[in-house]
């Protein structure tokens, strides 16, 4: 293996000392695998913040993209690498830039609830109102898929601070406000409407505590709070986050299950619960979690979608398909549903199952060009792979 190679893998694994020497040795930074990506991509999509530092200081490009037009930078984003994200804003990081669905860094950290990503974008001047090739802005997609609880109704409150439309429509024509109504998530209409005080102290100063980075602070807030109210769960919330930031897992994790033998349906903790498993390389408890939402509300789509978000991170397409499907059952006219299948489709590739899913998206949104774009390029590769099996 050659010392290039030697670098992105390296980079991958967090082995700090063989990176630095592959570059003393004179190893690429710009150097490319066979999927497009360079070691700065390679660490960044497994968290690995001190390479990352060292291969920016080496000279890497934040803004280079993979075959997928994935960029370090996006990548961060999508995934809610904040601490990297914030890293790369000083190594010219373009805030204009877009992945292949057309999204800026904002935007799936909005729809995956990356609260503090999403400050973080908005505090380097992301455009707010950006939509992407499926009529999304951030605030919409953080509407539509998230569930209205504590984490995303935080996140809308700083969507709509930094000047969010909240009449913004989406391709159907309806604004975040008409899908908050629709979904009956009385405090984001309430947010919206900027109709919504909070209205306990505590938690106010928590918040406030938070946004500024003053976790320890948060933390303190919070126990105190607890000493004279052990049932509130919103405290709970604002504890683990905290503990989670300052990557005290284990007693994250230990907050929201307390909260959770207060009470075993707030599914809210159950997402939590599954972040924090997710962010400590523990998938299969993550996704455990994300089951028991599911099964104490068969019908919640926001459990089963976000938990086919983490399996295509995992690089588990096939279990995402069938998430998707499921999806599909509760809800046939989703177009993005079908756009997201059609995509793990295609990762394992099944071209023609992945055509069939979307035009089922066309169906449903036939002006979308996004949807045809990706029809013709399954074609293509269709037709390459039907090629090769002539050949052999």
């Amino acid at each position: 293996m050659n010392q290039n190679k030697e670098l992105i893998l390296a980079s991958e694994r967090g082995e700090i000392e063989i990176v630095k020497q592959l570059l003393e040795d004179g190893a690429d930074v710009a150097f490319k695998d066979a999927e497009g990506r360079t070691a700065l991509m390679a660490a960044t999509q497994k968290n690995q913040l001190s390479v990352v530092k060292l291969l920016l200081q080496a000279g890497s490009d934040v803004n280079t993209r993979d075959i997928t037009q994935l960029t370090p930078f996006i990548c961060s984003g999508a995934n809610g690498f904040h601490e990297v994200l914030s890293v790369m804003l000083n190594y010219g990081a373009d805030l204009k830039s877009v992945n292949r669905f057309g999204g800026t860094a904002l935007l799936p950290s909005s729809e995956k609830g990356y609260l503090k990503t999403v400050q973080k974008c908005l505090e380097a001047g992301i455009p707010v109102n950006h939509a992407n090739n499926l009529g999304w802005s951030g605030l919409l997609e953080a509407v539509i898929l998230g569930n209205g609880g504590r984490l995303y109704s935080m996140m809308i409150e700083l969507l709509v601070k930094a000047g969010a439309d909240v009449n913004m429509p989406d391709r159907d024509g309806k604004s975040a406000l008409q899908h908050a109504k629709e979904l009956k998530h009385d405090k984001v209409e309430k947010i919206l409407t900027n109709d919504f005080i909070e209205q306990n102290d505590n938690i106010k100063n928590a918040k406030a505590l938070y946004l500024d980075d003053k976790y320890e602070e948060v933390i303190s807030e919070m126990n105190q709070a607890l000493e004279t109210d052990r049932n509130n769960l919103d405290f709970y919330f604002y504890k683990g986050y905290s503990l989670q930031e300052l990557k005290r897992y284990d007693e994250a994790l230990e907050e929201y299950k307390k909260a959770l033998v207060l009470n075993p349906n707030d599914l809210d903790f159950y997402f939590y619960t599954a972040n924090c498993l997710r962010l400590m390389n523990r998938p299969e408890e993550a996704l455990a979690e994300y089951d028991k939402a599911c099964e104490l509300d068969p019908n919640e789509t926001f459990y089963r979608y976000h938990k086919t978000n983490y399996l295509r991170e995992l690089g588990r397409h096939e279990e995402a398909v069938n998430e998707m499907d499921n999806l599909l059952a509760l809800q046939p006219h989703r177009y993005d549903f079908s756009f997201h299948k059609a995509n793990s489709l295609r990762s394992l590739g099944r071209h023609e199952a992945a055509i069939v899913a979307i035009e089922n998206a066309i169906a449903i949104d036939p002006t979308n060009p996004l949807y045809q774009l990706h029809k013709n390029q399954s074609l293509a590769l269709l037709k390459k792979q039907l090629e090769s099996q002539e050949v052999k």
